[in-house]
């Protein structure tokens, strides 16, 4: 089991991550151009949203707005983009990310990741990334997990020039508390957390001073 703070700690640049354990969530965004940095969390009646910071500076509002996380009857919907609202309206995880594929941001074409968190404790994650001009659409189905693990995705291996897709099954991950997170971010380049603990949210916006 890899050491979550170790490996945020020692990775400057995962871009967008989620963490799902028995009892809780983490999702994370991070930036390195002004326009992606320029976001803070803020809560809506179902979950999450992004919002600009600074609405003066938004540059192109297409793949950095959105709602991270709903919740739905059919289970907490969390992801990094859009498609998160997608699962939602079709109300089914595979059939609605069978219809969307990665970001269109060449050369990058950042992997769409997501995960739902089903009533009974079973979850799914996935990630759908560009393979040799073509979407790959990976899905991994858990019945649960044990205390203090977690499973890990996020969109990128590390930095890079074009920025490396995440590779693998998601990783087995120890699942600390939501301040030991946010501190091992990379300081630069953190941009925020969502963190649900045994039903109770926090959020951490560097924007905001947190």
């Amino acid at each position: 089991m890899t050491d979550f703070l170790d490996l945020l700690k020692n990775n400057p640049y995962p871009g967008r991550g989620i963490a799902v354990g028995r009892n809780r969530v983490y999702y994370f965004i991070m930036g390195r151009s002004a326009n992606s940095r320029n976001r803070i969390f803020t809560l809506t009646e179902d979950g999450i949203r992004t919002q600009a910071h600074d609405p003066s500076k938004v540059e192109d509002p297409s793949l950095i707005l959105y709602h991270p996380v709903r919740q739905t009857p059919r289970g907490l919907i969390v992801t990094n983009g859009d498609q998160t609202d997608t699962i939602r309206d079709l109300g089914d995880f595979r059939k609605a990310l069978m219809t969307r594929e990665y970001e269109p941001d060449a050369p990058n074409f950042t992997p769409r990741i997501s995960a739902i968190l089903y009533p009974g404790g079973a979850f799914e994650l996935s990630i759908l990334k560009h393979r040799d001009g073509r979407c790959l659409r990976e899905f991994f189905c858990y019945e649960g997990c044990d205390e203090g693990k977690g499973y890990f995705l996020s969109t990128y291996q590390g930095d890079g020039s074009p920025l490396p897709s995440f590779s693998g099954e998601p990783l087995e991950i120890t699942m600390p508390e939501p301040e030991a997170v946010w501190a091992a971010l990379n300081p630069d380049n953190k941009v925020s957390l969502y963190a649900r603990v045994n039903d109770q949210v926090i959020l951490y916006n560097k924007n905001l001073g947190d």
